[in-house]
């Protein structure tokens, strides 16, 4: 990514989006909307000020919700450009609020609330649509509880928990540990607040509020306006306190996950979802399980699948090397239901097909590994350049030549046209390429024999 960031002759254009496609092969005139960041790019430097700084806090988008993010951001660590955007949704200032503190902040002198949208326009011989895929909703399959429990995730969810520049920096922590330590987060700031104000009365008074409130319910101070205040002030207080404490009680208790189950074909090879096989989901369970096993040794994995297609190279002794050495298991069975155990743990009741018998098993974490979707942007862009698209909505291609679409000019490659996995999507990759540097070097063949 870095190489293609320094390239002279490719032109990255992030955080943009295609408004209008008119024109053939060879001569594609191509509208892109670039979007106000409101940070200039070529001022910014990464450095990070802005984002310490800024007193907005919200939702991360990138880690789906498990962690937070400043309303001015880096989408993703190492991402090309490395600058900085502001969130319109978010930001005070763009809200018509008083803030600014980014501004302030920049020694680049980078921040530009007056930016606005540009368009700009090429003209390209060939266009590659490489737009992957949506992660599939699995809160329509009931028996899997996704939206009710907290501790069953998606597999890109525990992606993120398992990344080292994810919300919880590599340790695979429970998203109910998570949601625990948010609330204890909430009420610790509101009970320091709510001390500050109890500090100023108590400094007024000359006594502390635990002596003082004790009087106060004997009846010592029956018409005093002023301590009737003080004592309503402690006694919301103390409705702050008791639940923070009982929380920080919990949280001592809490550890990392180390019983980890992997659901399979999630949405895929199921009739009521997508009948297809979505590629990448089995190595993904077996490498997030090996990756979870380096991050705590203790760490055990389950993953149930009807099989597990380990069909590309080396990959069926990557799958062996997790069950020796990372302590995975590997069950051939279809999951009937999870539901909720003790202290919020996951039970996964399946039929064992080998055994032939149904069992149930407790587990931390439970990662759905979810069907490949196709795009949603993937309708729009078909309206404007008029390649065809299947059933599913992947893009269509020819039966001779998995890369290119019904539209000459128009290629495709990985989950765009078809679910794969990272080495087959890599080799596409190369093909739209080399399909695509065929007809730029037809188009300078040509006008160099007009020249001629």
């Amino acid at each position: 990514m870095l190489d293609v960031g320094r390239h002279p002759k490719i032109n990255l254009m992030a955080y943009s989006e295609i408004e209008n496609i008119e024109g053939q092969a060879g001569s594609f005139q191509v509208k892109i909307r670039r979007k106000a960041r409101y940070v200039e790019e070529d001022k910014c430097t990464g450095c990070g000020a802005c984002r310490e700084k800024c007193p907005t806090i919200v939702p991360d988008a990138f880690n789906l919700g498990l962690g937070t993010r400043q309303a001015i951001y880096s989408y993703f660590a190492q991402g090309i450009p490395s600058t900085y955007t502001i969130d319109p949704d978010y930001c005070r200032q763009l809200k018509g609020k008083k803030c600014g503190i980014c501004a302030k902040i920049c020694q680049a002198d980078a921040i530009n609330f007056d930016q606005q949208d540009r368009i700009v326009e090429f003209e390209v011989a060939a266009i590659i649509i490489a737009v992957g895929y949506d992660i599939f909703d699995p809160s329509p399959i009931k028996e899997y509880r996704y939206s009710e429990i907290a501790n069953v995730v998606t597999a890109f969810e525990l992606e993120r928990l398992s990344s080292a520049s994810g919300p919880t920096h590599g340790h695979l922590e429970r998203p109910s540990d998570l949601a625990v330590k948010a609330e204890i987060a909430t009420l610790a700031k509101k009970a320091e607040k709510s001390l500050r104000t109890l500090e100023k009365i108590e400094k007024k008074f000359g006594e502390a509020s635990p002596q003082f409130y004790e009087k106060y319910q004997r009846g010592q101070y029956p018409d005093d306006e002023d301590r009737k205040k003080w004592a309503e002030k402690y006694t919301a207080h103390l409705a702050v306190m008791e639940p923070l404490e009982a929380l920080q009680k919990q949280a001592e208790g809490f550890t990392v996950a180390k019983r980890l189950a992997f659901v399979q074909c999630v949405g895929s090879r199921d009739l009521r979802f997508y009948p297809f096989c979505s590629g990448y989901c089995c190595m993904h369970s077996i490498k997030e399980a090996i990756i979870a096993h380096e991050h705590e040794p203790e760490t055990t994995s389950t993953i149930f699948g009807m099989d597990i297609r380990a069909v590309g190279k080396g990959f069926e002794e990557y799958k062996l090397r997790g069950g020796n050495t990372s302590r995975i298991t590997y069950v051939r069975g279809r999951v009937a239901e999870i539901t909720e155990g003790p202290n919020q743990n996951p039970v996964v009741t399946y039929e064992d097909t080998r055994e032939r018998k149904i069992k149930s098993q407790e587990f931390d974490i439970v990662s759905l590994a979810t069907a490949c979707k196709p795009s949603k942007s993937i309708i729009g862009l078909s309206k404007l350049l008029g390649f065809e698209l299947d059933e599913y909505n992947f893009v269509k291609t020819s039966p001779v030549s998995p890369v290119d679409t019904s539209v000459p000019g128009v290629f495709v490659c990985s989950c765009a046209g078809v679910p794969t996995d990272v080495p087959v999507a890599v080799a596409q990759a190369s093909s739209a390429a080399g399909r695509a540097a065929g007809i730029v070097f037809k188009l300078y063949s040509e006008k160099e024999q007009a020249v001629a």
